[in-house]
């Protein structure tokens, strides 16, 4: 039977049966924190329940989280779960949306637990695209964001301004891979959440965003679905406060994680690992680009003086070319002696071709736009093409000019052969 639940130590509820009495499958908690919301309460509920019945394919239960509501939210919260299968209240005597949260996600024996804001300004159609890769394990969080191409939204200027540069702050300061920290409309598999938790400090609006970083700073997946959003014209969010609560948040998390605080016992998918050798050579090539840059653009500089900046820049980069090769060579691929050395700097002449077109395009592109450009917005031009030019060529030579097979090298990582032994060979 559904009740009201005071006990702040008291489990999340009872599992539903699966339909038909087959195999368990996996339980969605959804949670709804109110405060103060009796007037909208029993309608968004009604709502939801109405829609995960009849459309929803897996078990449910929503949880309404009331955080000290000084109106008549509890009474309305208790008839609900009264009358609504699989729906239950929780009252907690102090206030704070991140609070709630930590609440029931915390005692939660679900599979995937979820919330939502109470105003459903969500379109809910997009529910089971958020839960449906945390049921799979393809992740392991999940958010709904406003501020992707396939979202609609409608929201006043005010609050969409608010939102990208908070979001933008996140992105710049904190290193967030995420379009949307705050949008309401948020799942998490429950043993990933309930492992972060430990670790997340705040309790009011800056919870989402303090979790999300958390996250990511573990090397876990982070789903996002773009959905359509109304804005509620009744929110009871102080924009300015909340705005104010959020950066005291960014600057406590940016603290934590310059010291190496920010972290969680819980274990990140592995990362996508370098191919054998490309660790090594990437070190040496950045010293090996570092110095002939410098040399090239200090060439450039001074040949500027006595041509135009064309001639400048393709004379600076015929020298420089032929010395990064040559130590690119010999440093970063450990090729050494005259054997085959002639071919391999004709073969760099092409990555010298790549270079010269694009900081040559760069340059007359520059002066196209920009007539008259300062020299030190022509060495801006250079850098930036060469940076192009630069990738592209480790890669050349990566995979063609310095390539173990051409080198008559076994590839770095592979496996010697049962019939070779050390010495020599078996016959």
């Amino acid at each position: 039977m559904n009740r009201l639940v005071t006990d702040p130590a008291a489990a999340a509820g009872a599992r539903p049966d699966p339909p038909g009495g087959g195999g368990r499958r996996r339980l969605v908690e959804v949670v709804v924190p109110v405060h103060n919301e009796e007037r909208v309460l029993e309608a968004s509920v009604r709502r939801l329940h109405g829609y995960l019945a009849e459309t929803f394919p897996y078990p449910f239960k929503i949880t309404i989280a009331d955080n000290a509501s000084t109106d008549g939210t509890p009474r309305v919260a208790e008839d609900l779960a009264a009358a609504l299968p699989h729906v239950r209240a929780v009252r907690l005597e102090r206030k704070g949306r991140g609070r709630a949260l930590r609440h029931v996600w915390g005692g939660s024996d679900a599979d995937v637990v979820a919330y939502m804001d109470v105003d459903l300004s969500t379109d809910l159609g997009a529910f089971l695209p958020l839960v449906a890769p945390l049921i799979s394990g393809h992740s392991d969080l999940a958010i709904g964001t406003r501020l992707s191409r396939g979202s609609a939204v409608v929201r006043g200027p005010r609050r969409e301004v608010i939102s990208r540069c908070y979001n933008l702050l996140l992105r710049t300061a904190l290193a967030a891979r995420f379009s949307d920290a705050q949008c309401g409309f948020k799942a998490a598999r429950t043993e990933i959440v309930q492992a972060l938790l430990p670790a997340v400090e705040d309790e009011a609006w800056f919870f989402d965003t303090e979790l999300l970083l958390l996250a990511e700073r573990n090397g876990l997946r982070i789903h996002e679905v773009p959905v359509d959003w109304v804005d509620d014209p009744d929110s009871r969010v102080e924009v300015l406060r909340t705005a104010l609560d959020d950066l005291r948040g960014m600057a406590r998390v940016g603290r934590r994680m310059l010291t190496g605080a920010f972290r969680a016992p819980v274990g990140g998918r592995p990362r996508p690992e370098l191919p054998a050798g490309m660790a090594r050579q990437l070190s040496g090539f950045a010293i090996v680009g570092i110095f002939s840059t410098l040399a090239q653009l200090v060439l450039f500089v001074l040949l500027r003086m006595v041509m135009g900046p064309l001639w400048a820049n393709a004379l600076s980069l015929v020298i420089t070319t032929v010395g990064n090769t040559a130590a690119n060579r010999r440093f970063t691929f450990g090729v050494t002696g005259p054997e085959r050395a002639f071919r391999q700097h004709l073969e760099g002449g092409l990555a010298f071709l790549l270079g010269l077109g694009l900081s040559t395009g760069g340059l007359a592109l520059l002066h196209v736009v920009t007539p008259g450009a300062s020299r030190a917005v022509e060495v801006a031009a250079l850098v930036s093409a060469n940076a192009v030019a630069t990738l592209v060529r480790f890669l050349l030579m990566r995979a063609w000019i310095f390539h173990p097979r051409r080198l008559g090298r076994r590839p770095e990582g592979t496996a010697v052969p049962e019939h070779v032994t050390t010495g020599e060979q078996t016959r």
